[in-house]
């Protein structure tokens, strides 16, 4: 069983996501990304390792080798939160020097060909891990083990294009909240809502329906949208 996945994002009129390129500069998000993402009320929210990598604190790498091996099971170093940070981190590349964001813990989704060094260096910081591929990880199992292992019902996607991409053309995102602020970028090229292929190498999207459940205006002329999302 997966969770209920819902993209929670904010992008200009023309779908940008780098708030600092948007004109006017007076038309941003300020604080209701936030509020929303609270009054959503998921288990657990999901980046990817660029996004991830932004939160990591510690300025060295982890220890490169150990004497120890490790079985490729999920670690939970910690249980019963009110929340938690899933970090896709396929060959273990962010080196923490913390254990949660903003209260929430971290748990890394990782490919079983990870080193056991790292392995190593998550368990000394108390950070959990579950695995979910061989080589490269499968967004579909890395949800079913999340569920499994954690209890997560509810999961925020908050990542960049290319994640948010990934798990729409995966059919495995069932709701999109967008804040939709009124600026414009008006370049292309720069990372969008959600990203993926070049459109001659790119397969459908396997999108069956997209249905609005709300539309909410809040202030500054933001809008909030809520929509519902069928995958074939």
């Amino acid at each position: 069983m997966k969770p209920h996945v819902i993209c929670h994002m904010g992008t200009s009129l023309d779908g940008r996501t780098i708030p600092s390129r948007w004109r006017p500069t007076d038309a941003q998000i300020g604080d209701l990304y936030d509020r929303l993402h609270t009054e959503i009320d998921c288990d657990a929210w999901i980046v990817g390792r660029v996004t991830g990598q932004e939160f990591a604190k510690r300025k060295g790498g982890y220890p490169s080798t150990t004497s120890n091996s490790y079985p490729r099971e999920p670690w939970i170093a910690t249980r019963d939160v009110d929340a938690y940070a899933v970090v896709l981190d396929e060959r273990g590349k962010i080196t923490w020097g913390r254990s949660d964001i903003g209260g929430d813990h971290i748990v890394v989704v990782l490919c079983e060909a990870v080193p056991d060094a790292h392995l190593a260096g998550l368990r000394s910081e108390g950070i959990s891990y579950v695995f979910a591929g061989n080589e490269k990880l499968d967004l579909s199992t890395a949800l079913e083990v999340l569920n499994s292992e954690l209890g997560i019902e509810r999961l925020l996607l908050e990542g960049g294009g290319n994640i948010n991409g990934a798990f729409l053309r995966a059919g495995l995102i069932d709701e999109i909240s967008l804040i939709l602020v009124p600026a414009i970028d008006g370049a292309s090229g720069v990372p969008a809502l959600f990203d993926g292929p070049d459109a001659l190498e790119e397969t459908p999207t396997p999108i069956r329906s997209i249905t609005l459940q709300s539309c909410t205006l809040k202030e500054g002329g933001n809008v909030w949208l809520r929509y519902s999302v069928k995958s074939e």
